[in-house]
């Protein structure tokens, strides 16, 4: 199952009794923020659920030059890591 963006926004809706267009604008407003802080190079902490953190990645000097060398040196990525906790309730519930 994937929980898609309309799928997340009508279950919140169900949850809290809110109105699907509210909880829409709140979502896509946190989208926002999380895009302006990462952006930034800032990191985002989700407690008890996850972080997100930008990383610069060095290439090398010779980033490229297999492919005619117009590759940039340095890339900044966007890494995430659960936090202990969700990944407890994730190894409790797998079934090897």
């Amino acid at each position: 199952m994937t929980l898609n963006k309309n799928k997340m926004i009508r279950e919140i809706g169900r949850r809290t009794r809110l109105k699907n267009r509210e909880v829409q604008l709140v979502l896509e407003t946190l989208i926002d923020v999380w895009t302006e802080e990462l952006v930034a190079g800032g990191k985002i902490e989700l407690e008890n659920f996850l972080v997100l953190e930008t990383q610069i990645i060095d290439r090398g000097e010779n980033a490229g030059t297999l492919k005619g060398g117009n590759a940039p040196r340095y890339v900044r990525r966007v890494s995430s890591r659960v936090s202990k906790k969700l990944r407890g309730q994730l190894n409790e519930g797998s079934h090897d």
